[in-house]
């Protein structure tokens, strides 16, 4: 029996974050096609056929369930970077298919960057938006990566991790509403652009570039 009962509360307990993922992936999508005023429970709920009692079981207000869908898009985004970074052992190709993973994410999941768009007009006064606080978190194994490189000689010794991380950092940030805002980019030439002038420079030679 109580085998037969553990296994019971295992399969309800997957089937509820089941449910909740699938509610969560709803209001993602109408959050960010309506805006957050115009979508409310009813509309969840009728997307998803369900009663929009059985919302509030998972979630107690519409702000905790937007916040709930950003929070799962950045925690997707940070998945989805980590699997391609560690698919390869080479640590510049790692570099690049992070950025390449965080601007295919972007590219081909948008609900997400309009759901930063809003949480950061509606929810103004909140301490820290949740892109930056998932950013924050993923900073501590960026920066012991480079740190490494640098002792390995295979970056400069005088380069300071926090100007890299943030100047890396911002480019990806700017560049993934770019291309948002003006429609799809090639996201491999994007990569390829943004390792070569970062790592290489733009100087030549004779002025002390990268050699």
């Amino acid at each position: 029996m109580k085998v037969q009962s553990k296994v019971s509360r295992d399969k309800a307990a997957t089937l509820r974050l089941e449910r909740r993922q699938k509610i969560v992936g709803a209001a993602s999508r109408l959050f960010a096609q309506l805006g957050y005023s115009e979508c409310d429970m009813d509309r969840v709920a009728a997307r998803l056929r369900i009663a929009k009692g059985t919302i509030y079981l998972y979630f107690p207000s519409k702000e905790k369930l937007f916040l709930a869908c950003v929070d799962w898009g950045m925690s997707q985004l940070q998945l989805s970077v980590r699997a391609a970074e560690e698919s390869t052992e080479d640590p510049f190709e790692r570099i690049a298919r992070a950025i390449r993973a965080y601007l295919t994410f972007f590219a081909e999941h948008p609900q997400h960057v309009e759901l930063l768009i809003q949480e950061r007009a509606i929810f103004k006064n909140r301490k820290r938006p949740t892109y930056f606080e998932y950013r924050d978190s993923a900073r501590v194994h960026w920066h012991a990566f480079y740190s490494s490189l640098i002792e390995q000689g295979r970056l400069r010794p005088d380069i300071q991790v926090d100007a890299l991380l943030d100047t890396i950092g911002n480019l990806v940030y700017g560049t993934m509403f770019t291309n948002h805002f003006l429609g799809k980019r090639s996201v491999d030439e994007q990569q390829v652009n943004m390792l070569d002038i970062v790592f290489r420079g733009i100087l030549s030679d004779r002025d002390g570039g990268a050699t």
